[in-house]
């Protein structure tokens, strides 16, 4: 299993990026898909879910309204649209997918947020 993020890169503050996760070697469309990120000093913590098939996503109170998670199973990717981005969301973000409750960790892209 492969997962390879970019996207990531400095970002004035209300600045947007999209991040992508290409996925490899699994059954991407029963696959759970996540975003998480850790910032220097602080605990890894989940930003956004989205549910195999696409039935439904979920977001982490500091994102909700200014993230979006979305897939592509066709492209076997995943994505993270970051709009109106602050200093805080600085941070490497990492994909994560998790199938059959086996738990594949891509190897993060940095996201830094600054003027």
């Amino acid at each position: 299993v492969q997962l390879v993020e970019s996207g990531g890169g400095l970002v004035q503050p209300g600045g947007s990026l999209r991040l992508s996760c290409a996925a490899s070697g699994l059954t991407f469309t029963r696959s759970f898909m996540s975003w998480y990120r850790q910032a220097p000093g602080k605990e890894r913590e989940l930003v956004a879910i989205i549910y195999k098939f696409d039935i439904g996503t979920n977001y982490a109170d500091s994102v909700k309204g200014r993230f979006t998670i979305s897939r592509d199973d066709a492209k076997n990717t995943v994505y993270l649209q970051m709009n109106s981005l602050k200093p805080e969301d600085t941070a490497v973000y990492y994909c994560k997918a998790r199938l059959y409750s086996n738990d594949y960790w891509g190897q993060g892209t940095q996201v830094t947020v600054s003027s």
